[in-house]
């Protein structure tokens, strides 16, 4: 199993310093709402060091209706000059004793896999599949690093890339 100790690349941001002012639209759902709060306090902490802005702060009902979320943000800044940069999810599916988790995982990742196909901007993945809610908090500052954090700064490398090959 991966740990934060052992992706240490993943936290840089030495070159990160350039992106002020950067727009992200960031998408949450309603289950397991301590597990997101913790989440996005992570990914805003981050946002707010690198002066970005977070132009949209939706939330939906569960996890299979991020896509749809993600696409709705995009449709309503689409034409409008303050669009966001890049658009962070997250949820937390926690294994039930029904199919219903593999569902619900593969629903929101393929929904997410086919934005990040069709959107001229990053949708970040920070939706938690976990079989226990222990796991969440090993990923909310545990061994498995934050992982609320990491969305963000996978977001700011992202923009820079984006930016970089535009």
């Amino acid at each position: 199993m991966a740990q934060a100790k052992n992706s240490i690349g993943l936290m840089d941001t030495n070159n990160l310093e350039k992106l002020d002012l950067s727009k992200v639209a960031i998408i949450q759902t309603e289950w397991n709402d301590t597990i997101i709060r913790e989440l996005v306090n992570g990914c805003e902490s981050i946002l707010h060091k690198f002066n970005c802005d977070i132009i949209a702060k939706v939330t939906v009902p569960g996890s299979v209706e991020i896509p749809f979320a993600c696409r709705m943000i995009w449709k309503h800044f689409e034409t409008k000059e303050n669009k966001p940069d890049a658009i962070i999810v997250f949820g937390a599916v926690i294994r039930g004793g029904t199919p219903h988790f593999d569902y619900v995982c593969k629903a929101v990742t393929e929904g997410v896999l086919q934005l990040n196909m069709s959107l001229p901007i990053p949708v970040i993945f920070g939706v938690l599949t976990l079989d226990t809610e222990e796991q969440a908090w090993e990923r909310l500052g545990g061994i498995h690093g934050h992982k609320g954090e990491e969305a963000a700064i996978a977001a700011l490398k992202m923009i820079a890339a984006g930016r970089k090959w535009a």
